[in-house]
């Protein structure tokens, strides 16, 4: 999320309401050409059937590649299971793995799109596009807002794609917990921060 400003994030919430009103109304979905790979490192259930549904609805060929089904069982590296999905002809990745900058590993080598769905506790910036997009449909914007993102956010990818989402879009973000939930680096982040939720 760090890397969008604020006119790409509001270009991708205009096609996500284009996309769902399509959906909801019944309404053709608009299709799209290409091969998604799903890669997984982690287990996954609401992302891996959120991008599947979506990658269904698109019209999307695609396929699903786990580390217990495939030759990252024989020791190979994501490096070279990303280069072999390249040279298979895969147009773009969704990534999910444990470790920080993954999805940046992959996208170096790489010629297609690398969608980040989760990377250790670095960031899940799917899933804060889908917040923004709930969050704008309910009260309209987010500008303005006070949002509070409450309990262990140091493990937490989510508090910190919507650290960045939201600031961006125009609200003011909290960061709320124990101090040994909160991170150590919560500086680095456009929050405030509390370690109780009493008003004042």
């Amino acid at each position: 999320i760090r890397s969008l400003d604020r006119s790409m994030i509001e270009q991708y919430l205009r096609d996500a309401i284009r996309y769902r009103n399509a959906c909801t109304s019944g309404e053709p979905v608009p299709k799209v050409k290409g091969t998604v790979c799903l890669l997984f490192f982690e287990a996954s259930t609401r992302t891996r059937a959120s991008f599947e549904s979506a990658v269904r609805k698109l019209g999307l060929s695609s396929s699903f590649v786990a580390p217990a089904t495939s030759s990252i069982q024989k020791g190979e590296s994501i490096r070279d299971t990303v280069v072999t999905l390249d040279y298979a002809g895969v147009d773009c990745l969704v990534l999910r793995h444990p470790s920080p900058g993954a999805a940046h590993q992959a996208a170096e080598v790489f010629d297609g799109g690398v969608v980040n769905a989760g990377d250790g506790c670095h960031e899940h910036p799917t899933q804060a596009l889908a917040d923004l997009l709930t969050i704008a449909s309910r009260k309209g914007s987010v500008e303005g807002l006070t949002v509070a993102i409450v309990g262990d956010i140091v493990h937490s990818r989510v508090a910190r794609s919507n650290a960045w989402c939201l600031t961006k879009m125009g609200a003011k973000v909290r960061f709320v917990g124990p101090r040994t939930l909160l991170p150590k680096d919560c500086s680095m982040f456009p929050v405030e921060v509390y370690d109780n939720l009493a008003p004042g």
